[in-house]
């Protein structure tokens, strides 16, 4: 799903990294992501709509 996904954390669940570095990662991905140096892939999909809250009926 890399078309949709900016960063893959299940490097972390398979051992091939630390919480703490996946972190460093995700803070450089954010700092460039704020920069303009990359664009995230919700806004290159059109998808830049924020919902704190669930839609319609919830049990």
């Amino acid at each position: 799903m890399g078309d949709i996904i900016d960063i893959d954390t299940g490097a972390i669940i398979e051992g091939e990294k630390s919480i703490e570095e996946m972190g460093a990662e995700i803070l450089e991905y954010c700092i460039k992501a704020a920069s303009g140096e990359v664009i995230p892939k919700a806004v290159q999909l059109n998808q830049d709509d924020f919902i704190p809250w669930k839609r319609g009926v919830s049990l």
